[in-house]
């Protein structure tokens, strides 16, 4: 029985994990222009981020001390840095993490901005958070980001933009954001282009202490979120205890490649067990190991 099997196995148990989802808003339509390859990220838009306001919605901040999410999120994180800057061929791609989930609402947002402001905490890391869900792009609205700012679909189609005018510079130490940007009929295309491909590339490879946290759509629900796996070398899914079949699991994972790095993450379930036990299963390496 490989990992992923027996992790699939122990989402009928009892266990305990964190709580939440964030309600997602679809962006505005407009036209584009043609991809092209990314240019320099230098002087990012900085942007201030309502702390206080994540803090009430259960998001972690950097101000978080310890505490049952602050823990859980430590457990989640630690083997994604691990494998992300691991050395060797095999891990070249390892520090772009993709969270996802099979059905829309069982919380791959919440896990990824925490994921993201996690790793900020850490002292020799820096960490980008992409909002990939160009249909329904709910970090920037959990962010509480201006609407209709330009982001990643806006980058890949007009080729007169630089990176730094759609990158964000938080106020968060170590926390740079890229937004989703504008809709776009041919979002799938664009995802699955040589621009994308080249792009996320460049932000893996730009800085050696960089990890990448994308924030992609639901696998089940659109076929981006299956595109950007074969961008990434690590996968976290996210898995709604006591909602989410077995039989979504195994399709979901059945659109991904299985030599890649796969965690399961099982989210909002019921505090039954004690306090080190997070709801975290994951295949670090291939299936098998």
């Amino acid at each position: 029985m490989s990992t992923i099997e027996k992790a699939i196995g122990k989402l009928g148990e009892s266990n305990q994990g964190d709580t939440q989802q964030f309600p997602a808003f679809a962006g505005s339509a407009v036209m584009g222009a043609q991809s092209r390859p990314v240019s320099s990220e230098q002087s990012p838009n900085r942007v201030e981020l309502d702390l206080a306001r994540l803090k009430r919605m259960g998001f972690l901040t950097p101000e978080s001390g310890r505490g049952q999410l602050t823990e859980e999120i430590r457990h989640v994180k630690r083997p994604l840095l691990i494998n992300a800057f691991r050395s060797g061929e095999a891990y070249q791609s390892s520090n772009l993490v993709m969270v996802s989930s099979a059905r829309p609402g069982e919380g791959k947002t919440f896990t990824s901005i925490n994921l993201a402001m996690s790793i900020a905490k850490e002292r020799d890391k820096t960490v980008l958070l992409v909002d990939a869900d160009v249909a329904r792009p709910s970090v920037s609205r959990a962010l509480g980001l201006q609407p209709k700012l330009p982001g990643l679909v806006d980058y890949l189609v007009d080729d007169s933009l630089a990176l730094s005018e759609v990158l964000l510079k938080t106020d968060v130490p170590n926390l740079r954001v890229l937004p989703s940007g504008c809709s776009h009929i041919h979002s799938t295309e664009l995802l699955a282009s040589d621009a994308m491909r080249q792009l996320v590339t460049e932000m893996s490879q730009r800085y050696s202490d960089r990890i990448v946290i994308i924030d992609s759509p639901p696998l089940l629900a659109t076929s981006e979120a299956a595109v950007l796996a074969g961008l990434v070398g690590q996968i976290v899914m996210v898995v709604e205890s006591e909602k989410t079949s077995r039989q979504e699991v195994n399709d979901a994972l059945g659109l991904l490649d299985q030599t890649k790095m796969i965690g399961l993450v099982l989210n909002k379930t019921r505090p039954m067990l004690t306090s080190d036990y997070y709801g975290y299963y994951g295949s670090y390496g291939s299936s098998g190991d």
